[in-house]
């Protein structure tokens, strides 16, 4: 299965030239991540910041074509694997047919307490993670 969402370019996201300043890209990813973790996984990040977290460990990205203004990105998240507190997620952005962005993400499920941050097993959360794996 495939998460995806809709996001308007805006104002906000661009430079002068009118097209995605690239740090926004990680910002709106980042909104992918926590949409998914809301809308799919049901546990959203209000609830989960109480004593745990999922910290990006690694991120790649392609840039393959810009992003205007006014236009339209469709953001979508898949899995690529899970492991016993890590989830390595496939992503990429298009405008209508056309890639923008695409790369992959590493994120690790953490207990967070006063003597630090551990990594945790992801619990009852794994088999709906794993429905997001992508098919080989």
């Amino acid at each position: 299965m495939v998460f995806t969402k809709e996001q308007l370019v805006r104002f906000e996201h661009c430079d002068a030239a009118g097209i995605v300043f690239y740090p926004r890209y990680f910002t709106m990813l980042n909104g992918l991540v926590e949409d998914w973790f809301r809308e799919e996984l049901k546990y959203p990040f209000e609830a989960m910041h109480h004593n745990s977290g999922i910290p990006t460990v690694d991120i790649k990205a392609q840039f393959k074509s810009p992003a205007k203004m006014g236009q339209t990105l469709t953001k979508s998240l898949w899995v690529e694997k899970i492991g016993g507190a890590s989830c390595t997620y496939g992503y990429h952005f298009k405008v209508g047919e056309r890639i923008v962005l695409e790369g992959e993400g590493t994120i690790v499920f953490v207990n967070i307490t006063k003597d630090g941050i551990k990594p945790k097993n992801w619990g009852n959360l794994r088999s709906k993670i794993e429905s997001f794996l992508k098919e080989k």
